[in-house]
């Protein structure tokens, strides 16, 4: 496949859209509890983190349309149900995270000034890149992106070049798992189908019309993005894992991103991370915004629409963005448990050839991805010894996946039903 100066531009502000403040933080601290197991948590990060995304993206180059087509062949209801839900929680949760964490790592070092200062300052900037949306993917693509590339390189590679004490016994069970249920807080399979729509209007704003050239150009910058994270993740989980025996067990995420920071590049790198890690907050922070501001816009076709939607996303985010990362990591894990299955299901569906992704074919499947992810949620807002009882009897529940053999029964069972009736009619 010929990479484009489009397809690259577009692959570019991909990457930055994805790669935010879970991005981040997230990778070293896995390699930091894994140790000399790091590229066991490594292969599950990028399976959720980069793999499902990456489908997502290839699925909206299929669909060519919003997130309300990946749900729509169910029903249109569900559809707009399913998509309300994913914007709240996306305005609500991982979009003030950005603020959170530029707060406690770009801000906090250098003034003293409140959470809700930086979160105000921060969601008018946001709100003023945003507001004029023709020029947003152009100016995340040519100039913000390759600041964030630059910035990280910078980190990972001196990691390589820097002496550290031996790797420290791993301290993670299961480290794939691990791994893989990490990648779900980056909320990337979640963001695909959310900035998969950005990415989709942003090609077609520029003058593509033709099905075959936009599926070009969003495949390509899927693949180069892809690879950037792939990359990305593997370095900071690297990093994470030569500097285990450096820092304390009880580190937070942050602190262990400013101390890997500050062992690889010395005096400057207080400076460098502050400014890498706001720059790649708030690119995720404008596509999370842009793309809900999209979809209301699409949904009531009022001019004034997308303008009211970026006001109240970044009213949301000043709100919530003045508290920590850690309770606002907390407050999204139940959230997460819900949705992520059915995001999951609904991307390896749309990926799926037509005879794989009928109306029944999606219905049953979907309805049994939600009855049995939701014991993995309610335990955390509910009753935790009510549901781990339930769970005793589910397989592969205690590991949070308890939705994986129902959705997959679901899914052969419809489809070999459709195939019986189809050869009975036949005859």
């Amino acid at each position: 496949m010929k990479f484009t100066k489009e397809g690259i531009i577009v692959g570019f502000a991909l990457f930055a859209l994805f790669f935010g403040a879970g991005n981040l933080i997230l990778p070293p601290f896995l390699g930091f509890l894994a140790g000399s197991q790091w590229y066991l948590v490594a292969l599950g990060f990028v399976i959720s983190a980069v793999g499902l995304p990456l489908l997502g993206i290839f699925a909206h180059a299929r669909l060519q349309g919003s997130m309300f087509s990946f749900a729509e062949k169910i029903s249109p209801v569900f559809s707009l149900i399913f998509c309300m839900f994913i914007y709240v929680i996306s305005v609500a949760l991982p979009s003030p995270r950005t603020a959170a964490v530029t707060h406690e790592i770009a801000i906090a070092p250098f003034f003293d000034i409140s959470p809700m200062t930086t979160s105000i300052v921060y969601f008018f900037l946001v709100f003023i890149f945003v507001i004029k949306r023709s020029t947003v993917i152009n100016n995340i693509g040519k100039f913000l992106t390759p600041a964030i590339l630059l910035l990280l390189l910078a980190i990972i590679v001196s990691g390589f070049f820097t002496e550290y004490e031996a790797m420290a016994t791993n301290v993670t069970e299961l480290p794939i798992l691990a791994g893989f249920f990490e990648g779900y807080q980056t909320f990337d399979a979640i963001a695909a189908l959310l900035v998969g729509g950005v990415i989709i209007i942003s090609v077609k704003m520029k003058g593509y019309e033709s099905p075959v050239e936009i599926r070009q150009i969003i495949t390509m910058a899927a693949i180069l993005a892809g690879l950037g994270l792939f990359l990305v993740y593997g370095g900071l989980i690297f990093n994470g894992a030569m500097v285990n025996s450096e820092f304390p067990q009880d580190v937070t995420r942050t602190q262990l991103l400013s101390g890997i920071s500050f062992l690889n590049l010395g005096g400057i790198a207080q400076m460098s991370l502050a400014v890498l890690v706001a720059l790649a907050c708030f690119t995720t922070a404008v596509g999370i915004v842009t793309g809900t501001a999209d979809f209301m816009a699409e949904r009531i076709n009022k001019p004034y629409v997308y303008s009211i939607t970026v006001f109240l996303a970044c009213f949301l985010g000043v709100i919530i963005g003045a508290l920590s990362v850690n309770a606002i990591i907390e407050i999204a894990l139940p959230v997460l448990l819900l949705i992520y299955p059915l995001t999951i299901v609904l991307i390896l569906l749309n990926v799926m050839p037509p005879d794989f992704r009928t109306k029944l074919i999606m219905t049953v499947t979907v309805i049994a991805t939600a009855i049995f992810s939701l014991p993995d949620a309610l335990k955390y807002v509910v009753s935790e010894e009510l549901f781990s009882s339930i769970q005793q009897y589910i397989p592969l529940s205690e590991y949070g996946l308890g939705w994986v053999i129902p959705a997959t029964l679901a899914f052969f069972g419809s489809y070999f039903y459709e195939r019986k009736i189809k050869t009975e009619k036949s005859y």
